[in-house]
């Protein structure tokens, strides 16, 4: 696992197209509004399952965030892929508030259900 900046995942996410981007919040976090194209994987009992359902390739890149610096869950998520062998995981740690804030493009739930 890598912690990256803010900076350093906007990089990623508009220029690696190999890139799966994962949200570890519960589903109304994520429907509040979520980085570009991330895909909602919970860090809950079915983790394991889900994010291997949404990465099958444990060698391209996975990029996971959550809320903000306070929030464990990205970190937790991101031993636990490297765990079941995801070879490149980057840990945004700041998240989306921190996302959001820098004024970045967001998905909203009206933009996510077109």
């Amino acid at each position: 696992m890598q912690a990256i900046s803010r900076a350093e995942a906007r990089d990623l996410i508009q220029n690696e197209e190999d890139l799966t981007v994962v949200e570890t919040l519960d589903e109304e976090y994520f429907n509040k509004f979520h980085l570009p194209g991330a895909r909602n994987v919970p860090l809950n009992d079915s983790f394991d399952e889900n994010i291997q359902e949404v990465a099958p390739d444990r060698d391209a890149p996975v990029l996971v965030y959550c809320m903000n610096t306070d929030c464990e869950a990205s970190a937790k998520a991101a031993r636990r892929m490297e765990e079941l062998g995801y070879t490149t995981v980057y840990d945004y740690e700041a998240g989306k508030v921190d996302w959001k804030e820098a004024g970045f493009p967001i998905e909203e739930p009206s933009e996510a259900s077109a």
